[in-house]
């Protein structure tokens, strides 16, 4: 934890704003260094007390989910599901680390509704971390959604694609077959087939139309560097997000479509 930690206060330092912002960022270094179930409790006082700063809660919910204390469970899903990338990245680097039977399902509520789609790369790869039950059945669906011509967010997509692989389920063959006619996703998706098994040719398999994003200058393509699944560490700019400005949503509210019963969200701040 100690790199993410790191570059977690270290952007959230650029945000600090007064000395009053500097002496409770200091206060939450302190909790982090005695790590003591006392400075827990203090922790999770911060994630419900009013008008508190995200920066606050997001390092706060941070640490709790990393100590496996589930009492972060709530504000990190918020996080995950947050317009800024590197948010959602700290918040699925600790949502992995929390151990929480829901995240799954919260993961898989925000990878599979599409009106978030620009902000599901990180549940997606999250839930390739996961390898939870749910795992595999969500992101085949948000593949099969995605293979449509012209589609933005083809980095979703590709991280699909790489975590169904990772996975090593079969029932994912035939949404890595379509996968393999999308140029962008075609040599991910044979190495995906043939880590199951399949060896396709991706050779001469590309549609006229290019699959997502359509083809050779694809539309969107700002400020996406590789990352690993689900760390906050590699290519913080990366978000199909940042790419649509937040197509279908606005981008403008951390909780939507995280609701219901599926998610185990109770809107609870």
């Amino acid at each position: 934890m100690e790199d993410e930690f790191h570059e977690l206060t270290d952007r959230v330092r650029a945000e600090l704003r007064s000395p009053q912002d500097l002496v409770a960022y200091e206060r939450l270094l302190g909790l982090a260094r005695k790590n003591t179930p006392a400075g827990r409790e203090e922790l999770a006082r911060m994630l419900v007390a009013v008008e508190r700063p995200l920066w606050a809660r997001e390092i706060a919910a941070f640490l709790l989910g990393c100590a496996g204390d589930k009492r972060a469970f709530e504000t990190l899903v918020l996080l995950l599901n947050y317009r800024d990338p590197v948010r959602c990245a700290t918040a699925a680097h600790a949502l992995a680390r929390l151990g929480d039977p829901r995240t799954a399902r919260a993961a898989a509520a925000l990878a599979t509704n599409p009106l978030r789609t620009a902000y599901a790369l990180h549940p997606v790869r999250l839930l390739a971390e996961l390898r939870a039950p749910q795992s595999v059945p969500a992101l085949i669906a948000t593949l099969e959604r995605l293979l449509t011509p012209h589609n933005p967010y083809w980095r979703v997509a590709l991280a699909c694609v790489e975590g169904l692989g990772a996975l090593g389920d079969r029932r994912a063959v035939p949404a890595l077959t379509a996968a393999v006619g999308h140029p962008r996703l075609a040599a991910a998706a044979a190495a995906s087939l043939a880590r199951l098994g399949v060896h396709e040719d991706a050779a001469g398999r590309a549609g006229p139309d290019g699959g997502p994003d359509g083809g050779a200058d694809g539309g969107p393509d700002r400020g996406q560097g590789p990352e690993r699944g689900g760390s906050p560490g590699a290519g913080r700019a990366d978000s199909d997000g940042a790419d649509s400005g937040g197509a279908g949503s606005g981008g403008a509210d951390p909780g939507a479509g995280a609701s219901g019963a599926d998610s185990g969200v109770s809107r609870r701040r």
